[in-house]
């Protein structure tokens, strides 16, 4: 991108940028990204600005097509959540952390295997990133960046309900690393939004309670959390 004076913006960090310079170029009107990747690159910018504003970084540019939005955010969820599962790794081992759960009422089975099986919770989580890494890069359903089909946008529920037990699990038993990652990235506030704006999820599957940007906690959130699941479940 050139400037007014003929200086040209270059939108990458170069070999020894100190972290904190990071990024550190003007935003770029999505209407000037000129590229395939320009959604990835207008919400990536959306969240650097400032990560708290969740309606702003999920409102679409005007004629945006939906299906594209919706997985372009996903694939951006995926990405962020390795930075909670590099965190969990630490505490969430596999001797104490033996099966996938949240709270004592849910226990989760891993479908990375040819029958879905429990998992230690460190494992279904690599195991869940893994898989959502290889659909939502399959030449298969998302051959492109910029069109895809109806069928394959059917897809991202069920990625997101398994991405969602991740949350879940470290809310539930490993709060102080969840409250630290949630503090600077708000992504399970985030994602939550995400999925009950575009319906991707039933509303009862929603147990983490979620602290709106301010200090209350969603009273929607803490009674599904309180309910859900009283007799136990365990699904894949």
């Amino acid at each position: 991108m050139k400037m007014a004076d003929g200086s040209t913006i270059l939108r990458r960090n170069r070999p020894g940028t100190k972290a904190k310079m990071f990024n550190g170029w003007p935003d770029e009107p999505f209407e000037e990204m000129d590229s395939t990747l320009a959604v990835q690159q207008y919400i990536q910018q959306q969240i650097r600005k400032e990560p708290s504003n969740i309606e702003v970084i999920l409102t679409p540019p005007e004629g945006q097509d939906e299906g594209v939005w919706k997985y372009e955010h996903l694939r951006q969820f995926c990405m962020e959540l390795n930075g909670l599962a590099v965190r969990l790794q630490g505490e969430c081992q596999p001797e104490t952390c033996t099966q996938m759960t949240a709270t004592e009422q849910w226990i989760f089975l891993c479908a990375a295997h040819k029958t879905p099986k429990e998992c230690p919770a460190i494992d279904y989580t690599r195991h869940t990133l893994d898989g959502a890494a290889c659909l939502l890069n399959s030449n298969k359903y998302f051959p492109s960046r910029v069109s895809i089909k109806d069928s394959s946008v059917t897809k991202l529920g069920s990625v997101c309900r398994r991405v969602y037990r991740i949350f879940s699990h470290a809310y539930f038993h490993h709060r102080s690393i969840f409250d630290d990652f949630e503090n600077e990235t708000y992504l399970c506030r985030r994602f939550t939004h995400f999925i009950t704006k575009y319906n991707l999820m039933s509303k009862d599957n929603l147990i983490v309670p979620i602290v709106e940007v301010g200090g209350s906690a969603n009273q929607t959130g803490i009674e599904t959390g309180q309910n859900v699941g009283a007799g136990g479940e365990s699904e894949a």
